[in-house]
């Protein structure tokens, strides 16, 4: 008989992994505005000035940048799946009970984006992302799977069975509408922090058609 497994949610691992991406890319921005700010203190003194304008034009370099970190993961669930296997016999039944553990990580590959996914109108910056999903196929760490219990004979065959059902069962109880609202929600507010470092005060960033004012 099948168990419900505990699901855990790994708000850690996602922050700070795209903390430092943001602060890479960040950095380069800062960099541009303390050469103009020393720029200015030098030339104080000279008829010649120079104005530090507060929002700073995003260069293809910066976006190439962005593009090259390529996956962004924004959320990390741990699952925990209980599959049971019945073979009837004549004289008894043989039983297989297995544990399998996994780790599924949902954000974007920022390389599928499309090529103006990054737009100044007016005085609002449109940024679109690619629809979140899963990063890895392979999110079950066979290497902990444990046989809770084992009476009889099983090959190679009925485990994997058992794999694909514990496979399923993970993307079912994880993909789910609410784990994708919340890597959207994650994604929103790091890309906003960003692009507010950068100077910009007004950003809609979208999903798949759905659209977040900030």
């Amino acid at each position: 008989m099948e168990e419900k497994s505990k699901e855990n949610k790994k708000k850690g691992s996602w922050f700070s992994i795209i903390k430092l991406k943001i602060y890479i890319i960040v950095a380069l921005t800062a960099a541009v505005i303390i050469s103009l700010a020393y720029l200015v203190r030098a030339c104080s003194d000279d008829t010649m000035s120079i104005v530090v304008e507060k929002e700073i034009d995003i260069t293809p370099t910066q976006v190439l940048s962005m593009k090259e970190i390529r996956e962004w993961e924004f959320l990390a669930i741990e699952d925990e799946e209980m599959i049971d296997t019945i073979r009837k016999g004549f004289f008894s039944d043989d039983h297989l009970m297995r544990i399998y553990y996994g780790t599924l990580r949902l954000g974007f590959d920022l390389r599928k984006s499309g090529d103006n996914w990054i737009e100044k109108k007016a005085d609002t910056l449109h940024v679109t992302l690619p629809p979140i999903t899963l990063l890895d196929n392979d999110f079950i760490d066979e290497a902990r799977t444990v046989s809770f219990f084992e009476s009889g004979k099983w090959n190679d065959k009925d485990r994997a069975d058992m794999y694909k059902r514990a496979y399923l069962k993970m993307k079912n109880r994880c993909l789910t509408t609410e784990n994708i609202k919340s890597a959207e929600a994650n994604a929103s507010r790091q890309f906003y922090q960003m692009f507010r470092a950068m100077g910009y005060e007004n950003i809609i960033i979208r999903f798949n058609n759905k659209t977040q004012t900030k």
